[in-house]
């Protein structure tokens, strides 16, 4: 969404038009939506966080400061109810039940091949994305799925740009080697490659 028409949706909806407020959460929903589900591993979790962060976001749009991104506000509201709630209820992710659960066939044979292939690299990324660090999660999540800038993502986290760039190149290395190394993985993979 180009700046001019986001600052005056926010305009709007701070005037209490809902028709805007609306708009601008669609248009936010299904990035922070996928950011949560990538940081978090589980569908459930990212859209009760996703749904908080919308009500703080609305509650609060006065606050807001339209020198910055809505979407960096946005991110940094939901980031930290992500931290609030994994502190306070300290998940214990189970990849395996993740995979299942984000399976969308109802039995054998309801995919095509094609779409298994493509289902099974996707478990392996999962997979391997929980294996890293929650902040380089983070950045890698943000830089490969919703395509922020490195300028956005050191603004975002509070750190600078050289320090994302080295944590983005680290867990490229740590994900490629988790991918290669780990024998469900490089299946799953090979499919792809072959």
């Amino acid at each position: 969404m180009e700046r001019d028409i986001e600052r005056k949706l926010i305009a709007r909806a701070t005037a209490g038009d809902r028709d805007a407020a609306a708009e601008l959460l669609r248009h936010h929903q299904p990035s922070l939506r996928a950011y949560l589900h990538r940081l978090s591993g589980r569908a459930d979790i990212a859209e009760d966080i996703c749904q908080e962060a919308f009500v703080r976001v609305l509650s609060n749009l006065h606050r807001f400061d339209d020198r910055f991104r809505f979407s960096t506000w946005l991110f940094t509201i939901a980031k930290r109810l992500y931290v609030n709630a994994r502190q306070k209820h300290c998940p214990v992710f189970n990849t395996e039940a993740l995979g299942w659960r984000q399976s969308k066939d109802s039995g054998p044979g309801m995919k095509s091949s094609a779409g298994e292939v493509a289902g099974h690299v996707k478990d392996a990324l999962q997979d391997a994305l929980m294996e890293l660090g929650e902040l380089q999660r983070e950045i890698v999540v943000l830089f490969h799925q919703l395509d922020w800038p490195i300028s956005t993502i050191a603004e975002h986290m509070d750190m600078p740009e050289g320090t994302v760039k080295s944590h983005l190149h680290r867990s490229r290395q740590k994900l490629r080697k988790i991918l290669v190394e780990h024998s469900k993985h490089n299946s799953r993979l090979k499919e792809v490659w072959s």
